[in-house]
């Protein structure tokens, strides 16, 4: 078994455009499809180490009681228009382990310029006592999140 999901997308948008969205504590909300964040507080990330409070319910997922609660996302890798990706630093101490990031590469298809956007999803670091629980979300999870990322920034750039 790997420790690392991935899903890959194509998005008829600059990478600019999908970037203001990840770097966005809200827009991590608006593209969520695991319906366990609730709303975010903070603002829009430009360095690592930048940090921002993500409200979830894990009861969304029906699997593991932890009710609500409050995380950190905390920026581990940031190049604009390009790669971000954090971990989460919350309740449990030490902190899990596990990662999330994006990476953005310009290209095209059928003609049409645009971005290839990679979902990763990593929990090779996590201690055998949180194992068992993961991985928290699957690949249609991730994929699902992509397709939602695609509205949005469509939505965004119409000016919805």
């Amino acid at each position: 078994m790997t420790d690392q999901l991935t899903a890959r997308r194509f998005i008829e948008a600059e990478p600019a455009a999908i970037f203001d969205v990840l770097r966005n504590p809200e827009g991590h909300v608006d593209i969520d499809a695991s319906g366990m964040l609730q709303s975010a507080e903070g603002d829009r990330v430009g360095a690592v180490g930048d940090r921002f409070t993500v409200h979830m319910d894990r009861e969304a997922k029906g699997d593991y009681p932890m009710g609500r609660y409050d995380v950190e996302v905390v920026i581990d890798r940031y190049e604009p228009d390009r790669e971000i990706t954090w971990w989460i630093d919350g309740t449990i101490k030490p902190p899990i382990g596990h990662t999330y990031g994006y990476l953005l590469e310009p290209g095209e298809v059928e003609g049409s310029p645009g971005t290839w956007v990679t979902s990763v999803y990593d929990w090779s670091a996590v201690s055998d006592q949180w194992r068992p629980i993961f991985p928290v979300n699957d690949e249609s999870a991730l994929r699902a999140t992509l397709g939602i990322l695609d509205r949005v920034v469509r939505r965004r750039a119409s000016g919805a």
